[in-house]
């Protein structure tokens, strides 16, 4: 059930986009959508990879403009030519990846945010009336951050925190929140949903865009869904199903996942074992899942994995996944510099790299202009597809993720998991750790919980709840 609509009943509208435009090249992101935003809701934004969610959210912050269609910001038309704009309007948004700046403590990078529009003096994240709903988040939030620690010491949790503190630092009273629950443990979603739930009540407003229909179910007033750029959906959230908002957003055509062929993996065999790192079996033919609160030592342990026919997924595309000025054809090649497909001596057959990059994008459902397009000119759940295709590509004995689902729609997470249990089918071994303790629990063979260092065993049929006391160290 969705948090309760403001005490008088009535819907103020505070944000309204219609008949929104845009193009990008040849691709046309969004195509004549519209969409309202009322004081004292939280309004949960869906669609498929590349629906154009983002790109609506990037329209009312200012960073694009619109080619057609208006904006309207209580009431009055505005053009939003730069984020400065939309900070004097009271709008902050909360970006899919990290824009703190890593050599800067957590109160440099407030003051930053804040600039001229917010509380200069003082720990920002505490400035304002703590009696209202923007002074309660932000104390909230603030809890356990120590503002003198560099930005990039934080574990992934905190970082987020530190995001969302940043959008409030200009006083925000429209907040505009891109995957914000991608990297968070199950305990601090269920926080931050209900810190947003309070900010809506006390007259704050939410944009929530996310692929977890069970986190909009549990705190929206209202849905949107963006299909190929329209509106395919919207209304109250007591009219929504989870089976519903899936139709929706993908369609009845386009419902069932892609497949590609089971290849058996060249040197592997079902039950052969990977060489064991710190005392971690891992045998080729299982899934192996992590399940961790952030911070506990899993994402030293992954990387720990790595070495020859190994294939690395990273949680951050963006600075680790991809180079985003480079063509798709440029990564592919990058992170198979020793592929004799296109590695012809000293030379470079980059007709063969791009040729295979085409077919890839075809295979992964990844959607692209084509081979040549910069990385940074795909949304974010294509460019995890992109991330994961050259992995695949590799064919290696053990393929080690870190949340390889971050981002992706419905549809592109059940491709994913149906390529994984095709990997291990084929012979290969898989280490994943996702923030989402159900993918784990749904997915994983084997289960191991990673608490403070320690990697622990969980026993076939343990319930849920056994697993999260695990994760915190505690017995059920």
């Amino acid at each position: 059930m969705g948090i309760s609509p403001p005490s008088d009943g009535t819907l103020t509208p505070v944000l309204e986009l219609h008949g929104i435009r845009k193009r990008f090249g040849s691709a046309i992101a969004l195509d004549g959508a519209d969409f309202v935003l009322a004081r004292g809701e939280v309004h949960g934004l869906l669609g498929e990879n590349g629906a154009g969610k983002s790109t609506l959210m990037r329209l009312v912050f200012g960073l694009i403009q619109p080619d057609d269609g208006t904006i309207a910001v209580r009431g009055q038309m505005v053009v939003l030519r730069e984020p400065a704009g939309a900070k004097r309007l009271g709008i902050g948004m909360v970006h899919q990846h990290f824009t703190s700046i890593p050599a800067l403590t957590v109160q440099e990078n407030l003051w930053l945010a804040a600039g001229r529009y917010g509380a200069a003096v003082g720990t920002v994240a505490g400035a304002g009336r703590p009696d209202t709903a923007l002074g309660r988040l932000r104390r909230r939030l603030w809890e356990g951050l120590d503002p003198s620690i560099r930005a990039e010491a934080l574990p992934v949790g905190a970082k987020q925190r530190l995001e969302i503190l940043q959008a409030l630092a200009t006083d925000a009273e429209i907040l505009l929140l891109d995957e914000p629950t991608a990297v968070l443990a199950p305990p601090e979603v269920a926080g931050l949903l209900a810190l947003l739930g309070e900010f809506a009540r006390g007259g704050g407003s939410v944009v929530f865009i996310t692929h977890k229909l069970d986190e909009v179910l549990a705190v929206a007033n209202r849905v949107t869904v963006l299909r190929r750029g329209r509106v395919s959906f919207s209304g109250p959230v007591e009219e929504c199903t989870s089976a519903g908002l899936a139709r929706a957003m993908v369609g009845e055509a386009d419902a069932a996942p892609l497949s590609r062929p089971v290849v058996p993996l060249e040197g592997t065999a079902g039950g052969s074992t990977v060489p064991t790192i710190a005392g971690l079996e891992l045998r080729g033919g299982e899934i192996v899942g992590l399940a961790a609160v952030e911070g506990n030592g899993q994402r030293e342990l992954l990387r720990s994995l790595g070495g020859p026919g190994t294939a690395f997924v990273p949680e951050d595309r963006t600075t680790e996944g991809l180079i985003g000025g480079f063509s798709l054809t440029e990564n592919l090649v990058l992170g198979l510099s020793g592929d004799a497909r296109w590695v012809k001596g000293p030379w470079l057959d980059w007709p063969a790299a791009g040729r295979r990059m085409d077919a890839l994008l075809t295979e992964f459902g990844i959607r692209a202009s084509g081979s040549d397009a910069p990385a940074r000119s795909l949304s974010g759940g294509n460019q995890q597809k992109v991330v994961l295709a050259r992995a695949f590509e590799a064919k290696p004995r053990l393929l080690v993720a870190e949340n390889p689902t971050r981002g992706l729609d419905i549809q592109a997470t059940a491709f994913v998991h149906q390529q994984l249990r095709a990997y291990t089918r084929a012979g290969g071994a898989v280490v994943f750790y996702s923030t989402d303790l159900d993918e784990v629990l749904a997915l994983a063979d084997r289960v191991l919980v990673v608490v403070r260092g320690e990697v622990i065993p969980v026993l076939a049929g343990a319930s849920r709840s056994a697993v999260g006391a695990m994760m915190l160290g505690v017995g059920e």
